[in-house]
């Protein structure tokens, strides 16, 4: 046994050494503190601190061209597909759970630079049609033409992921290099900032350098479950909707299968999904326009002339002669041929072709809208001022009224500058042309106002709604004259006609199209299409149609209801979303 002695001797060795070990350790970190705020961290100290972090996730090759595919099928969900908008929404959804993949901004911008690249090149395929077989260019140029055009419609696709990456909270991991590790959990913000970068990319593609909105993704929606909010926020609206849906769709999948998930918010999300699907639905039920004026009897026109004879001296002449026969085989209220039917300049036109058809309009009472070249002749004889025009012959009058074209197509109808060689590697025979006017009066058929368009104006929204608007006698009928024979039997045909579904459902009127192939169509205020004619034949097409009156809220307002929410909701969720508490967290570290 121990001694008393020899216990107290082990108690005060124990307490002498804790007392000697305590202070030191309680100072260290009071220690380490002082030299932390009093001395700069240098680069090895930083080194050793980064590489204790976890790895950087990075994103293989493999990730880009799955984002590829997912655009080049989204060119599916559009026409000729039918009801392409559910399959729209899947695919979307899963190019949103794509980007969330992604480690940064970087990544985020490359995946939807691929994602838009895939469904450009191959939604505007026949763009290669036009250069090649009928432009004369060779062949590998036109691919190659393609490719870069592509590419560089891609651009708005990267910079929508791109402002959401930042808007979103996506972009901290560069701040917090220790997030890298770790995928983007979707979030409210970031839904909200995606539907709102995706709608403003589109915009800004169909406003830059004159705008191409073609495959807009709103235009999709047209038999889609989203249609009807067209009247109310017009096609980028339909395209932030749609997105939007998409991305909390994700939300409420992945916080489904997150263990720590709350219920609540994944029925939240999941909830305001199906809410606005169901509005979309249910809002075509919605009556903003009313029938008024007289009804018309309409005769739309399809001529079939083959583009690369059209311009030449003997098809020159078949078309004046088909043409004719066409007008005047039967009387109606309206006749409306196809985009340049009579492909000679106006003051050239034949006397006999003149004279024939003021007759046949005087003496049935028939109103004729006919496409011709217009243009100023100076007193020396010389033609200045081109214009791509609609000429309309009024019965029991010598007037022509006209309507010139106002948004020209670039390389067919105005070279940009720096691309007249580009322009002299095809045989086209169109070149720089003048413009009308943004707004342009009606054609008035006994007491209907009739707003024309020529080609691909109808994909302009903006454009028609405020044709709509500003008119001081508001058409209540659209008539778009075009020429789609450049682009052979392709899907070109099918989309434009969607496109021109969109526009009756965004103004609540109904939309004649008289074309040269096809798709020559009547189509209702509510984007029915209620006639069509077979591609490729001659002959016309007869209905009987009524104009509409009454503004749809996207008439009165145009993009800027859609422009003003996308930049509210990429403000707030910049200001307050994850972005800026990964922000304030990374202060609080230093």
């Amino acid at each position: 046994m121990l001694s008393l002695r020899s216990l107290c001797a082990v108690r005060a060795a124990s307490l002498s050494k804790r007392n000697t070990t305590a202070p030191r350790a309680r100072l260290q970190p009071h220690r380490s503190h002082s030299i932390l705020m009093a001395e700069p961290i240098d680069s090895r100290t930083r080194d050793t601190a980064r590489a204790a972090l976890p790895a950087s996730r990075s994103v293989p090759v493999w990730h880009y061209l799955a984002a590829l595919a997912l655009g080049a099928l989204n060119t599916l969900s559009f026409a000729p597909t039918p009801h392409g908008g559910w399959l729209e929404i899947a695919i979307f959804a899963g190019f949103y759970f794509w980007l969330t993949r992604t480690t940064g901004w970087k990544s985020a911008l490359f995946t939807g630079w691929a994602f838009g690249f895939g469904n450009f090149v191959t939604g505007v395929w026949w763009l290669y049609v036009s250069m090649h077989f009928y432009g004369g260019m060779p062949a590998p140029l036109a691919g190659a033409a393609l490719g870069l055009f592509s590419l560089y419609l891609g651009i708005y696709p990267a910079l929508a992921a791109l402002i959401w990456s930042f808007c979103a909270g996506h972009a901290r991991k560069n701040r917090d290099t220790s997030a890298d590790a770790l995928p983007f959990s979707p979030t409210w913000h970031g839904a909200f900032a995606f539907a709102s970068a995706w709608a403003l990319g589109e915009w800004a593609r169909g406003y830059v350098f004159t705008g191409f909105p073609w495959l807009a993704s709103g235009y999709a929606q047209v038999d889609g479950p989203l249609a009807g909010f067209a009247p109310i926020v017009g096609v980028y609206g339909v395209g932030w909707v749609m997105a939007l849906v998409a991305a909390l769709l994700v939300q409420a999948l992945i916080s489904l299968r997150a263990a720590h998930a709350a219920r609540g918010g994944t029925l939240t999300a999941l909830g305001i999904a199906v809410v606005a699907i169901v509005a979309g639905l249910l809002l075509p039920r919605v009556n903003w326009t009313h029938p008024e004026n007289a009804t018309l009897d309409v005769r739309l026109l399809q001529g079939n002339v083959k583009q690369d004879m059209k311009f030449s001296e003997s098809g020159t002449q078949d078309a004046l002669n088909e043409f004719q026969k066409l007008i005047t085989e039967k009387a109606a209220d309206l006749v409306v041929t196809p985009e340049t039917a009579v492909p000679v300049l106006v003051q050239e036109i034949p006397q006999k072709f003149g004279r024939d058809i003021r007759a046949f309009a005087d003496g049935t009472h028939t109103a004729i809208l006919f496409g011709a070249v217009g243009g100023t002749i100076t007193p020396e004889g010389r033609v200045v001022d081109y214009t791509n025009s609609l000429f309309g012959v009024t019965p029991g009058t010598n007037g022509l009224y006209r309507y010139d074209k106002h948004h020209l197509v670039p390389f067919g109808e105005f070279v940009p500058w720096g691309f007249r060689w580009f322009v002299n590697l095809m045989n086209i025979p169109l070149g720089d042309f003048a413009r009308g006017g943004p707004v342009q009066p009606p054609f008035l058929v006994h007491n209907q106002p009739v707003a024309v368009d020529i080609c691909y104006e109808d994909i302009f929204g903006e454009e028609i709604a405020r044709t709509v608007r500003e008119n001081p006698v508001s058409p209540g009928i659209l008539v778009n004259s075009t020429n789609l024979a450049w682009f052979g039997d392709t899907i070109a045909l099918d989309q434009h006609l969607q496109i021109a579904r969109m526009r009756s459902l965004e103004t609540g009127r109904p939309m004649l199209r008289a074309t040269n192939t096809g798709a020559t169509a009547a189509i209702d205020a509510h984007g029915n299409v209620i006639a069509r004619l077979p591609t490729f034949t001659v002959g016309s097409l007869d209905v009987r149609i009524a104009g509409t009156q009454g503004f749809t809220p996207y008439v009165t307002s145009g993009n800027n209801t859609v422009i003003a929410i996308s930049l509210l909701m990429l403000a707030f969720g910049f200001a307050f979303g994850p972005a800026r508490a990964g922000r304030d967290s990374g202060q609080k570290r230093i």
